[in-house]
């Protein structure tokens, strides 16, 4: 009984956080295109008008990930009990982390191009914290990813035993 009410309560708290999200990287997609059309329609710098749209996009796309993976891992109906909590990690982090550091990385790159144009060298070291942690978190996945290859690969033999079916067939 207790397990049945903690997971509706997950199904219901997922698919509420899923719509949250989703609602969310639309609002952030309808201002991306607002931002370009007020840039056009005040005849502001084409190149600050793109590369600000292009980082307003990124983060749009991080918010859409984040739902879709709420959506997948805590919506849908599994054995939760035989999941393994790492394999799941190795799915859906490095496609967050990722686009997460993509908009980090064209935010530290806008403001060094913002700050080197107005001549304000001094205030360079926003942008190179930013660019430092972001290959900080690059780093970090990569570690994560690799002391947990091997827990994912010896104690998981199904692909192993796929492979080992195909060539029997064979």
């Amino acid at each position: 009984m207790n397990e049945s009410i903690t997971l509706f309560m997950r199904n219901i708290f997922s698919k509420a956080l899923t719509i949250i999200f989703l609602a969310l990287a639309a609002a952030i997609t309808f201002s991306l295109f607002q931002h370009v059309v007020d840039g056009f329609i005040n005849q502001s710098d084409f190149t600050e008008v793109l590369l600000k749209s292009i980082n307003i996009g990124v983060i749009a796309l991080a918010v859409f990930e984040l739902a879709l993976i709420i959506n997948k891992e805590y919506s849908e109906p599994d054995d939760h009990h035989h999941k393994d909590a790492i394999k799941t990690l190795r799915g859906t982090l490095p496609r967050f982390i990722g686009t997460v550091c993509v908009a980090l990385s064209l935010e530290g790159l806008i403001m060094v191009i913002k700050y080197s144009q107005l001549d304000l060298a001094g205030n360079l070291y926003y942008p190179v914290a930013i660019i430092i942690s972001t290959a900080f978190l690059l780093i970090s996945l990569g570690v994560f990813l690799r002391l947990t290859e091997k827990s994912t690969v010896g104690g998981n033999n199904e692909g192993q035993d796929d492979q080992s079916k195909k060539v029997e067939k064979k």
